[in-house]
């Protein structure tokens, strides 16, 4: 497994060990004790799984208070994976990081605790999207930021307008948010 720390610390970039043969292929998609060694720490409780068409967006989200660390990746097809760090009093605050994430790479991002994640399909197909949470979902305690909000600067790669939910089309924008409700940055 080759692990690649990404511009923000924290978020990093996984790609499992692949063995395959004419019969097609084996990967642990996590393993913990081979995770743990890699310097990825969450002990995961929550499993899901999402299916969206070619265009879809989904996020930018996150659970504060009961945050989570989300291990992610796709199943079929491709999406571009964002996590947006909004920790007030982080030094990259309000920075994301993208990757493109596929079913024929079988790579995987893992997102930190007190960033927003958010992702949208590039493939002409399907994506079935699956992620790991280190906390149950508690939708009381669920933060919606805006896609396109200016200030994060996030270069969607998208031949039009993304189909959304009703939430995340009326998500605001980071700075619309009480910093009150976000999470804090603890080095």
């Amino acid at each position: 497994m080759e692990v690649e720390a990404t511009e923000i610390p924290g978020v990093l970039h996984v790609q499992p060990r692949v063995f395959g043969d004419a019969r097609g292929f084996f990967l642990e998609t996590y393993q913990a004790e081979r995770y743990r060694e890699a310097g990825i720490t969450p002990a995961f409780v929550q499993d899901n799984l999402s299916r969206s068409a070619p265009g879809i967006l989904r996020g930018l989200h996150l659970q504060h208070p009961l945050a989570q660390d989300k291990l992610v990746y796709v199943l079929e097809g491709a999406v571009y994976d964002v996590a947006v760090d909004v920790r007030v009093g982080s030094p990259t605050f309000g920075q994301h990081v993208g990757r493109t994430l596929t079913a024929e790479l079988k790579n995987q991002l893992l997102v930190p605790k007190g960033f927003a994640h958010g992702f949208c399909v590039v493939s002409d197909g399907p994506a079935t999207f699956a992620y790991k949470c280190s906390e149950s979902y508690a939708p009381q305690h669920e933060l919606s930021v805006r896609w396109d909000d200016p200030a994060l600067g996030i270069a969607w790669p998208l031949a039009s307008a993304p189909t959304l939910s009703a939430k995340d089309a009326a998500a605001p924008r980071l700075s619309e948010i009480d910093e009150a409700r976000l999470p804090r940055y603890a080095p």
